[in-house]
């Protein structure tokens, strides 16, 4: 199925996929500012308030099961929730490393390896601390009729972006992930140095 919107102009091809987790479908949207693509995987369920997680792309966590960060665990989490629930979507942005890219991340994990932590690592290197933007997550989540919803995070940054992107959040659920040996000093500066709601 493929269509186009009028109000963003992104394009969206959309199919069944079944996971471990249960079946989900998929919609994969190109966005015309950047080109980036991104995909939103969302149950076909109106019946109940839906629980959405914003999550971004974590190649390194997601793919290759790293302990440096919870962005793995984070996403499966949320699959299984989402299934548990009954309703809800998960937006994946390709926001890689807080929106510096593969490459870059990589560059900041050279300099943690040496004692810098996350964010005093982007900042080495000349890059932003954060540089993600949640709007076209907003733009993706209204293409499936989800403008009020529960949004699973840790991050007053994603809450505040979506409500200014005409989403409704009735509610934030904490994403609580147990810390490790790897992670704990990422999940420490997340919490004392970015704002994000966690007891570490």
């Amino acid at each position: 199925m493929l269509s186009k919107r009028r109000e963003t102009s992104i394009v969206e091809a959309d199919a069944l996929m079944p996971t471990k987790f249960g079946e989900f479908r998929i919609r994969a949207f190109r966005d015309p500012k950047n080109n980036k693509e991104h995909a939103l995987l969302y149950l076909d369920n109106s019946d109940k308030i839906p629980i959405v997680r914003v999550h971004s792309e974590c190649l390194t966590g997601d793919a290759f099961g790293s302990l440096r960060c919870d962005c793995g665990p984070q996403l499966e989490t949320s699959m299984k929730e989402i299934q548990a629930h009954g309703s809800g979507a998960i937006v994946y942005l390709r926001q890689e490393g807080r929106g510096i890219g593969l490459y870059a991340k990589m560059q900041a994990y050279a300099l943690q390896d040496i004692g810098f932590d996350t964010l005093d690592a982007n900042l080495e290197l000349g890059l932003p601390a954060d540089a993600r933007t949640y709007q076209i997550a907003a733009e993706m989540l209204k293409t499936i009729g989800y403008e009020e919803l529960y949004l699973m995070t840790n991050n007053p940054e994603k809450r505040l972006q979506l409500q200014q992107n005409g989403i409704n959040i009735k509610n934030r659920i904490p994403i609580i992930i147990v810390p490790s040996e790897h992670n704990i000093s990422y999940l420490k500066t997340k919490a004392s140095r970015m704002g994000h709601l966690l007891e570490v």
